[in-house]
């Protein structure tokens, strides 16, 4: 995905925002597959869905912040 104002393809969080809010199935599945190969972006999807989390509205943010917390690993 052409992430909107951005010019380079890292994760980012602004591009995390982007693919999460705009992105279609095939780039969820390419942020699932950068997650897996890097935990730490984890952390960014989470910093990214926090603010959303109570918003009804924002379905998709919730949906990547329980993916967050299902697939943390245990403390």
């Amino acid at each position: 995905m052409q992430h909107r104002h951005l010019d380079h393809q890292r994760y980012t969080l602004a591009a995390i925002d982007d693919v999460i809010a705009r992105g279609r199935w095939r780039d969820w599945a390419e942020l699932r597959q950068a997650v897996l190969e890097d935990r730490a972006l984890l952390d960014k999807v989470e910093r990214v869905c926090r603010p959303h989390a109570d918003d009804s509205y924002a379905q998709r943010h919730q949906f990547w912040l329980h993916y967050v917390e299902a697939h943390r690993a245990p403390a």
